[in-house]
């Protein structure tokens, strides 16, 4: 059974425990979302809007508050903590400014006569299952657009986010959405599951890890429930053609090393072409030996510790295994040796094949660097890989980068720099990073009745 708790990655220290829900209490939650998602659906786009604006409002007033909190939770260190939300209040503003442009009505060309259009409606509850890294701006990803359109959303988030998960739900409330439109609710997976079965509920989302991806589309298809996942990344970032190089370590140390690596689309397999490859790998390496793990409240601290004992675990265990069959370590290595959930910023070379690194995430501040000989082997060796989220491109030629943004096979493509979240850009991936968008005008869309209205001549 899930046990949501507290226990703070920077000293071990476990600091509060939550009860999870009982079925009881999850039956009377989607009862009270059932019928406030058809109170809201029924309310003017315009009157929706303006809670997605008191949402933003009350955000940013409450900035040093909620940072705090997931510093606590998660160790994100403060400063990117503030940054988080200043990116959810952007997207609560976005929905709220162009929410009712994205549903007006389609007028449809019809070739028989009469008139015909699509209307974007609300199909109902939603739950979503959300993740610990990015644990306010996850959740916007996914509840902006749908409480824009006119959905309810049930909101199943991460063990060890329960204090920032009943933050969000209090802020809703006070921005005035109808009680239990937006529901925190602190389930079992088995719970979640038979909530997904429940007719009331439309379609699920889920942002995590693969075989958690797995095992919500299974139960959503056998239900017959629409699904959007975003799962994970092994993203690449081909350095292909530079003049500036300390612009592209930079903005690599950035790409791989905030929120300490721990972000699906951060930069986690560095191909450079041979030319360029012996001055990045020391100058990268050099960055990243300067980077000290520090305090996570400490407005100055860069990078703090992991998210858990367990990703320390899983992350020092990818890393021996490469050591082991022969990669070299050109930075950290190694756990840190103090209490708490800390690791050693670290940069590997020579990862072959036989080796996990090769072809698993590493959810960390790992960086893998790869050597080719040309452009065709950066894409084959970029392609090689079970996922596709991002991928960064770095080339002084234009017509170089915009060729090989083409051939990659990534759901987003990023050139002259590292993968970037903004409120209007779509945010997905294809292969085994998952399907469907958020964000943008696409994130309106997943979980829309796209309602035919006809009307004969």
């Amino acid at each position: 059974m899930e046990r949501y708790q507290i226990v703070n990655p920077a000293t071990g220290e476990t600091v509060r425990e939550y009860p999870t829900a009982t079925d009881a209490e999850l039956r009377d939650a989607l009862e009270r979302a059932d019928a406030a998602q058809r109170e809201w659906a029924a309310r003017p786009p315009a009157d929706r809007a303006a809670v997605l604006h008191r949402v933003a409002d009350l955000y940013e007033e409450r900035t040093e508050e909620l940072a705090a909190i997931i510093t606590r939770e998660m160790g994100k260190p403060v400063k990117q903590a503030a940054g988080e939300i200043g990116t959810v209040v952007s997207i609560y503003r976005y929905y709220a400014d162009h929410g009712e442009e994205f549903l007006r009505e389609e007028e449809l060309d019809v070739a028989s006569g009469g008139r015909a259009v699509i209307r974007k409606e609300a199909v109902g509850t939603l739950i979503g299952i959300m993740p610990w890294n990015f644990p306010y701006y996850q959740v916007a990803r996914f509840a902006a657009p749908n409480l824009m359109l006119g959905n309810g959303i049930l909101l199943k988030h991460a063990p060890q986010c329960p204090e920032s998960a009943l933050a969000m739900e209090r802020l809703f409330q006070d921005a005035g959405l109808p009680k239990g439109a937006y529901t925190n609710v602190f389930a079992t997976n088995d719970q979640v599951a038979d909530l997904i079965a429940d007719d009331r509920i439309q379609g699920v989302s889920l942002t995590g890890s693969e075989r958690a991806g797995a095992a919500v589309a299974e139960i959503a298809g056998r239900n017959l429930k629409k699904v959007v996942l975003e799962l994970g990344g092994s993203d690449p970032y081909l350095i292909l053609g530079v003049s500036d190089l300390g612009r592209v370590v930079k903005n690599t140390v950035r790409g791989r090393m905030a929120n300490a690596g721990q972000a699906c689309n951060a930069a986690k397999r560095i191909i450079a072409l041979d030319e360029h490859y012996d001055a990045f790998a020391e100058q990268y390496t050099e960055a990243i030996r300067a980077i000290i793990p520090g305090d996570p409240t400490d407005p100055d601290t860069f990078m703090g510790p992991l998210s858990s004992e367990k990703a320390v675990q899983t992350l020092d265990e990818q890393v021996r295994d490469a050591v082991d069959k022969g990669a070299t370590v050109l930075a950290g290595g190694k756990r840190i040796d103090r209490p708490g959930a800390w690791y050693e910023p670290t940069v590997l070379a020579g990862i072959t094949p036989e080796m996990r690194a090769y072809q698993e995430e590493l959810f960390g501040p790992v960086a893998l660097l790869f050597r080719v000989d040309s452009e065709d082997e950066a894409v084959d060796f970029a392609n090689n890989s079970p996922y596709g989220l991002s991928a960064s491109v770095q080339s002084d030629d234009p017509e170089q980068a915009e060729r090989v943004a083409q051939r990659l096979q990534t759901g987003m493509v990023y050139v002259g720099g590292p993968a970037v979240s903004a409120a209007e850009l779509p945010f997905g991936g294809v292969k085994r990073s998952g399907f469907g968008r958020e964000l943008g005008r696409f994130g309106m869309e997943e979980f829309a009745n796209h309602k035919l209205v006809r009307v004969a001549r």
